[in-house]
């Protein structure tokens, strides 16, 4: 009988904060985009992470990573939302557009 192994969607790894390793569980989405996060900030992950640290408001900092993630990503969606809805107002109001 064969066994098929998969392999785990979350990862562990290390960051140092405060001068202590800490582990962290993440997929890797969610790895990918706080470090792009990072990048645009010009921050070490690091950095980042020790931010997220301090100003949780969940026990688990790897659901306030998670979370702080989706937040960002979030915020961007509603911000460009913003930005077009006064053309999208004015092509349903004027044209009819679909």
């Amino acid at each position: 009988m064969s066994r098929i192994v998969m392999k785990s969607p979350i990862v562990k790894r290390s960051v140092i904060i405060d001068g202590h390793k800490t582990s962290l569980s993440l997929e890797d989405e969610f790895w990918q985009g706080l470090k792009m996060i990072a990048a645009g900030r010009r921050m070490p992950i690091a950095r980042l992470v020790h931010q997220i640290d301090r100003e949780r408001q969940h026990r688990n900092l790897s659901l306030a990573i998670r979370l702080f993630v989706l937040g960002h990503y979030r915020s961007q969606v509603q911000a460009k939302r913003e930005m077009l809805q006064p053309a999208l107002d004015t092509c349903h109001r004027d044209t009819g557009c679909a």
